[in-house]
């Protein structure tokens, strides 16, 4: 399981030794900085011995300038203890303490050692950090487990007790039954795995009584194994396909979040939970595929498996008439080929949306980069013998741009939708940042519901 201590953060303060912040300008000229190379460089960081021999403080390094996330490399190189930043203040201060403690997160589930507990103190209730640390720790948890261990029916049971504590209602339609209920292109997609890890489409409701809230619908693409099916992927890049269900780690973190929160709206959450297997009874090129919406898909590839489960689960979404919509998935290679593992894409047609969306992302160092829905690329998800296809055309080359133009197509046409084509993985491992698992867009996200939908956030 992951290591996030309940007292990562606290206000106590007793015993509490500083962390100084110096810049480049002001680094100390003393010996023993000099001796360890010292300069105030951002990132750094020397452990500094009292007269008794034991550590008396530490020296931070932030360079020309403090960014608070620099911080989330300070838990993992701490010795344990309790600790306190000085000469931060205010909102600075506040996301400092929160990437502390999104850097003290460590995924050991298959380890017998203990993780180390450096912990921070902090001037100002903690709870709403930790809520948000919390949530971002239980989506890089989810991704970070094993397939073997987060199949469909474990994205079930964390959803089952997310609704259970908030008082919010689930259903849950599984194997077979999808195909009655209406969600034919997710049971195609799902239906080659063993019973036991059937696909099924989890929702939970939350507030739904009441009918003067606006309704906010988050969905996530919940592929727990991606093999390609039977277009299959080479082994490199199957290696890392447990993560596939990032999306639906993403929004079962951000419900729990508003949940708790209690944000002014009413939610519905949407999760699609399949395994892309291989098996005699496995979807196949060529396919034509039925969709809630009424739509046909002929299918040129079975490894563009996330957007045929999305556009049942937005198609879902839509009926709710929801004022506003997100979806997450690590739907595309394409996106971090234009961007990189570090800054998902956002899509939206909205102005006001991306506007409120790219702002946050900013406030909280969670970053995101509005990409285009080219409406020159439509004709490429054109197909000979179905409404669409669900690998456009090679001409269009845009491979996340087109996928997006393909979700547009199932998006609720009531309020507003964003698209976030997220990686949900770090593959260079430095302090704070392990390799593994990785929340994107998550905190920006619930800082954009927060300050749009609760009054006492907007002036913030």
């Amino acid at each position: 399981m992951s290591v996030l201590h309940p007292d990562i953060l606290t206000l106590e303060t007793d015993g509490a030794r500083p962390i100084r912040i110096v810049g480049k300008v002001d680094a100390p000229t003393d010996a023993w900085a000099r001796a360890n190379d010292f300069t105030g460089k951002a990132g750094q960081l020397l452990l500094v011995p009292g007269a008794d021999g034991e550590i008396d403080h530490a020296l931070f390094g932030v360079g020309d300038a403090f960014e608070p996330l620099t911080a989330r490399s300070l838990a993992p190189r701490l010795p344990d203890g309790l600790w306190r930043l000085e000469g931060v203040e205010g909102e600075a201060a506040e996301l400092a303490a929160l990437s502390f403690a999104l850097g003290a997160y460590r995924f050991d589930r298959y380890r017998a050692r203990p993780a180390k507990a450096a912990r921070l103190s902090v001037a100002s209730d903690p709870a709403h950090l930790l809520r948000i640390a919390a949530a971002c720790a239980l989506a890089r948890e989810m991704v970070d487990t094993p397939a073997a261990d987060m199949g469909p029916l474990q994205i079930e049971t964390i959803a089952r007790e997310i609704a259970e504590a908030s008082g919010a209602a689930l259903s849950v339609i599984t194997g077979d039954a999808l195909l009655e209920e209406n969600y034919p292109s997710v049971h195609a997609v799902g239906r080659a795995a063993a019973p036991h890890r059937a696909p099924r489409v989890i929702e939970i409701g939350w507030n739904l009584d009441k009918a003067d809230l606006p309704l906010v619908a988050l969905v996530g693409k919940g592929v727990v194994f991606d093999t390609g099916g039977l277009d299959l992927k080479p082994a490199a890049g199957m290696r890392n396909m447990k993560k596939d269900m990032g999306g639906s780690a993403h929004v079962l973190a951000l419900g729990r979040l508003v949940m708790q929160a209690r944000l002014p709206v009413r939610l519905v959450v949407l999760v699609a939970a399949v395994e892309n297997a291989v098996a005699g009874d496995a979807f196949r090129p060529g396919d034509v595929l039925q969709t809630r919406k009424g739509l046909t898909i002929e299918v040129g590839n079975t490894d563009a498996e996330g957007r045929l489960i999305l556009a049942d689960v937005l198609t879902r979404a839509a009926e709710h008439s929801p004022d506003l919509t997100l979806d997450f998935a690590t739907l595309t290679g394409a996106a971090r080929m234009a961007l990189g593992p570090e800054l998902p894409p956002l899509y939206t047609d909205d102005e006001a949306l991306a506007a409120d969306m790219l702002a946050s992302a900013k406030r909280v160092a969670d970053p995101l980069w509005r990409m285009p829905l080219w409406a020159g690329y439509k004709p490429a998800l054109e197909a000979e013998i179905a409404d669409l296809r669900n690998d456009p055309a090679a001409w269009a080359q845009a491979g996340s741009v087109t996928a997006a133009l393909f979700l547009q197509k199932f998006a609720p046409e009531t309020g507003v939708w964003a698209h976030m084509d997220i990686f949900a993985w770090t593959p260079r491992a430095r302090p704070g940042w392990p390799e593994g698992g990785e929340a994107q867009g998550l905190r920006a996200a619930f800082d954009m519901l927060s300050r749009r939908f609760d009054q006492k956030n907007q002036s913030r």
